[in-house]
């Protein structure tokens, strides 16, 4: 093996750094185009939200719509340990063509630029970019017809799976301080948020092998090697003094009961009850269920039973 084809960092089937700074990663999305989904009816289209980036959202809108009747707006986080995925996966095209039918919303599906290429703090500074582009739609002429015709910008939900979680986590705090005048956020969904820490929490010593541990671990200080390692407000909010600050007043989070994550979504709801946070916080979990049941099985029973929670989240007031 030549020296070029040393590995410097290697997250199992995720990816694999070589000491040249070439960079091989596994499990890369299916990538599928907007359009009307045959199915549901919803149609969708990409729109670029950062023009000096080249990043993209994927907007989403049911089959019936009237400019008079605003929807409320979701907008989405897509998962991938901050490494894979994008806003055209097919998992999460489908998933929120599912979402939007079945609620009766509007979504935002961010892409942001992903680790290591781009590390922390890159995807926050690209999801809040997305956010102040929703921001332009205030007085009904913003960029986008979609939005200004049919999304109600006082009705707004932060949402996101995995990594996406612990960005919509942040983007709550940060709106809960950086004020955008004319929007008014409902609520953030936390899908099997990726948080972690370097204290175990729960039973997770038991419940989670020392590899796997390792392997979070090494993935985060990849991700965010410029961070406090695994204590970083970024990725433990038992360390960050701003989480009472949080701008939403009500929070879902779903949990995966045989996710390697669920101790740590568990120990979340321990975290922000103690912050001084007021708002209502709900906690559900999936018996059984492995990390991102719902994209991989979207048709299961218990990925229909989250999708109705979403809804009833989302539309109850």
């Amino acid at each position: 093996m030549s020296s070029a084809d040393e590995i410097m960092k290697e997250v199992p089937g995720l990816i694999r750094v070589f000491k040249d700074g070439r960079i091989q990663k596994f499990r890369l999305p299916i990538l599928v185009p907007a359009g009307v989904d045959p199915s549901s009816g919803v149609n969708s289209k990409d729109v670029v939200f950062s023009p000096e980036n080249n990043i993209f959202a994927r907007l989403y809108i049911p089959k019936t719509t009237t400019p008079n009747h605003k929807l409320p707006l979701v907008i989405f986080f897509h998962g991938g340990g901050f490494i894979i995925e994008s806003a055209a996966s097919s998992n999460y095209h489908n998933f929120l063509s599912l979402v939007v039918a079945e609620s009766n919303v509007v979504v935002v599906s961010v892409d942001y630029r992903l680790a290591p290429e781009f590390p922390l703090p890159v995807a926050y500074e690209d999801s809040w970019e997305a956010i102040k582009w929703v921001a332009q739609h205030v007085n009904g002429n913003g960029p986008d017809p979609w939005l200004n015709e049919y999304a109600d910008l006082q009705n707004i939900f932060l949402a996101g799976d995995s990594a996406g979680g612990n960005i919509s986590h942040h983007m709550a705090i940060r709106i809960g301080s950086d004020i955008l005048e004319g929007l008014r956020f409902r609520g953030a969904i936390l899908l099997h948020p990726y948080f972690w820490g370097k204290e175990r929490v729960g039973n997770e010593s038991d419940s989670i092998e020392a590899e796997v541990i390792g392997i979070l671990d090494d993935l985060w200080s990849l991700v965010h090697p410029g961070g406090s390692g695994s204590d970083d407000p970024l990725i433990n909010p038992g360390m960050d003094p701003k989480i009472a600050g949080m701008g939403c007043s009500k929070i879902l989070v779903c949990v995966g009961g045989n996710d390697f994550l669920r101790e740590r979504n568990w120990y979340y709801k321990q975290v922000l009850e103690k912050s001084g946070w007021k708002g209502e916080l709900e906690v559900v979990e999936d018996e059984g269920e492995g990390h991102v049941f719902f994209l991989i099985n979207p048709s299961s029973l218990n990925a229909c039973t989250l999708r109705t929670r979403i809804c009833t989240f989302i539309n109850h007031n």
